[in-house]
């Protein structure tokens, strides 16, 4: 929030950075959420990414083990 109050950078490009919606930024700003509650959000975030592609590389490994060779 910081950023946005303070540095200039614009709610889209935040959203971009935190992978959250500009509305979620918008109501973060209007509720004037405190940074704790806000890291942990984001914390959330990025290990539901981080999360979910380490799946897709277990996917696609398991169908590369699957496949009948030769």
């Amino acid at each position: 929030m910081d950023q946005i109050r303070n540095n200039g950078i614009s709610v889209s490009e935040a959203a971009n950075k935190y992978n959250v919606t500009s509305r979620t930024i918008y109501g973060w700003l209007r509720a004037n959420v405190v940074d704790g509650n806000k890291n942990l959000i984001l914390e959330n975030n990025r290990l539901k990414k981080e999360l979910e592609q380490a799946y897709k590389v277990l996917r696609r490994l398991t169908a590369e083990s699957q496949r009948p060779k030769g």
